[in-house]
């Protein structure tokens, strides 16, 4: 029996799952089997989906350019990508060519077949793929990266394409599932770019084009997921950035490395000033380390060599030279600091700590530098230097899992009030496969006992909780909040981390109630995470229209004519003395263009007076949305603005 015959009677069904693992629909059953349908419907289905299109775009890649060589294909989120070794790459005309032999093929009806193969066997329906051929001689090894698609540590499969007589038009080495038919994917999908790779992500092996895709259930589907594409193009804060006047990335300065215009200072600003002030509420001291230290004080803190590739190179300092050039002594390796909580840790062991001065907490904007790869870096939400709201908790360990709590209600508090209010929590955890423990530095039972209390204190919280196995930071767990932003795209924000290993490296104790000396937990927490980062997200979480409290000009007042600029001149004075960020636009523009400036600056009010407002000490009040209040007085203009502030209204 196979899952075809036992789910007939669905028959939206794309494959099923087996024994808890996806399958093909047409996979043989053993008596005692667990079969669930799998449709598209299913997150399961649309990546069986993905993959098989991706499948389907290989094969047309091949038959549009003979001798083109295989490389990997997986599905990855809203699509897929297929690496391929061409003489030539890729044209936006190839791809178009692409996408249209993909959809005769889908059309054609070609059948997808399972076939298990021998090694040798392999080796012989791959002889003419170099690539392939070295992913069977790697059977098993490819552990958990994208390669894990072709060759797992169990038998090799060949998927075959089968046209409908029955003959092979097309094959590839792939561990699958797949859909049963290429009709199935429909006209839901899409070739969207390429750009260029390198087998197993490394630069020393062979230069690759990679072809990117989406595919989807339904056209309407793909048109959705179009349209929020555009949408997010729309937001895009580094286009937002430059239109606003708010930030840049000077090429002089190097790749990550932004600087705030006086419009994007406010803002930087304002978060500043509003995360301080939170943290001395909620009972932290401000504290200020250097940006560069020693490189053994990272070595003690275990971040080398275990986070090493993420910092910059040794800098060597205090180096002595004789006349003639040579090094009479050696110099001290130092390191931009990638992270502030060594330097506390300085702080804590500096003097004696009791029971009472705990729970100790630290907190300081702390610049630290990142050595991110250039592929990665992006706008202002990947950078190589930026500023934490970095703060570490020393508490006794039976009070980690109260200070936890407190935290967490401090980072939710604090995303609700920038209007981030759809969120859910993600506990990372360490790889516990055995392969990668190696990664992880402190005990097994230090590890237990700390993923168990962040994950106790998570559930309390009532929010959704998702696991990341592998995710955490080498000295300990962590619960980060991912949050929703306006058009549904998900951003890890804020983190919580439960670290036993730091307290013990830098050997920090307090003397507890009965005069024993006791080691504290430490607990990374950091609010906005980067400021430049979340800066970002907002940007395009609000496309640019800041809520009143945030926007660099909060107001501009806009005259009917020249003679009435004095007039809302000494409105602005009102303002301004109420702590209101205000213009008066007093161009030469004619007032229609100096609207429309002010509403491509998505300023919150603007206020408009002529004669008749002049005469009744009133303004017409207008809003970012076209309507307007008008003869409103100008103390109650200027009440309104100042409670929408006080309120951080999201208007």
């Amino acid at each position: 029996m196979t899952g075809t015959t036992l789910l007939a009677e669905r028959p939206d069904a794309i494959a099923i799952e087996l024994n808890g693992a996806p399958a093909d629909l047409a996979r043989e059953l053993a008596p005692g089997d667990r079969v669930a349908p799998i449709t598209l419907q299913d997150q399961a289905g649309l990546d069986i989906l993905r993959h098989s299109t991706g499948h389907v775009v290989a094969q047309a890649v091949q038959d549009l350019f003979p001798g083109t060589k295989l490389g990997i294909g997986p599905y990855i989120a809203d699509g897929f990508y297929f690496d391929f070794q061409t003489a030539e790459p890729f044209t936006p005309e190839d791809l178009k060519s692409i996408e249209k032999r993909a959809q005769r093929i889908v059309k054609e009806g070609q059948t997808f077949h399972r076939v298990v193969v021998s090694e040798d066997e392999a080796r012989t329906r791959m002889a003419d793929e170099p690539f392939k051929l070295e992913l069977v001689a790697d059977k098993g090894s490819a552990g958990d990266s994208d390669a894990a698609v072709e060759v797992g540590g169990g038998e090799l499969t060949v998927y075959e394409n089968r046209n409908r007589k029955g003959e092979v038009v097309w094959q590839d080495l792939c561990r699958g599932p797949h859909l049963p038919s290429t009709k199935a994917i429909g006209n839901g999908f899409a070739v969207t770019k390429n750009s260029a790779a390198y087998w197993r992500g490394d630069q020393a092996n062979a230069s690759l084009q990679r072809v990117y895709g989406t595919a989807w259930a339904s056209k309407d589907d793909l048109k959705a997921y179009q349209e929020r594409l555009a949408e997010a193009e729309r937001r895009d804060h580094r286009r937002l950035g430059a239109e606003l006047d708010l930030f840049s990335f000077p090429e002089e300065l190097g790749s990550g490395l932004p600087v705030f215009h006086p419009k994007g200072g406010i803002i930087k600003r304002e978060m500043e000033d509003y995360v301080r002030r939170r943290h001395i509420e909620e009972g932290f001291e401000y504290v200020g380390t250097p940006h560069i230290s020693k490189e053994s004080l990272f070595y003690t803190s275990g971040h080398l060599p275990y986070y090493g590739e993420g910092m910059f190179p040794a800098l060597q300092v205090d180096e002595e030279r004789d006349e003639s050039g040579a090094v009479v002594k050696q110099g001290t390796p130092y390191r931009l600091k990638a992270m502030n909580c060594p330097m506390h840790n300085l702080i804590y062991r500096s003097r004696g700590r009791s029971y009472r001065d705990l729970p100790l907490r630290l907190f300081e904007f702390g610049t630290v530098y990142r050595n991110e790869p250039s592929g990665v870096v992006h706008g202002l939400t990947r950078v190589r230097g930026f500023a934490q709201d970095d703060s570490h908790s020393y508490v006794a360990e039976e009070d980690a899992g109260a200070e936890i709590r407190h935290l967490l209600d401090f980072v939710l508090g604090l995303l609700r009030d920038f209007g981030l209010d759809d969120f859910y929590l993600e506990l990372s955890t360490r790889d516990e496969d055995g392969k990668k423990k190696d990664k992880f530095i402190g005990s097994d039972e230090e590890w237990e006992q700390a993923t168990q209390t962040l994950e106790e204190v998570a559930r309390e919280t009532g929010l959704e909780l998702v696991p990341d196995p592998g995710g955490a930071a080498f000295y300990g767990p962590k619960i980060s909040v991912q949050a929703r932003d306006a058009i549904g795209r998900t951003w890890q924000m804020s983190t919580v981390q439960l670290d036993f290993n730091q307290p013990e490296r830098f050997d920090l104790e307090y003397q507890a109630a009965d005069g024993t000396r006791k080691r504290p937990v430490m607990i990374h927490s950091a609010k906005f995470g980067s400021i430049e980062r979340f800066l970002g997200v907002l940007t395009e979480h609000y496309a640019g229209a800041f809520p009143v409290w945030l926007a660099p000009v909060q107001v501009v007042c806009v005259p009917v004519a020249d003679a009435f600029a004095p007039y809302l001149e000494r409105v602005a004075a009102q303002l301004r003395a109420a702590g209101v960020r205000v213009e008066v636009d007093d161009s030469d523009d004619r007032m229609p263009k100096k609207i429309r400036n002010a509403t491509k600056q998505k300023v919150p009010y603007i206020l408009i007076a002529g004669g008749e407002d002049e005469e009744a000490g009133a303004v017409s009040f207008r809003f970012r949305d076209g309507s307007q209040d008008n003869g409103v007085p100008v103390a109650e203009a200027v009440e309104r603005i100042v409670r929408a502030i006080a309120e951080r209204a999201q208007v």
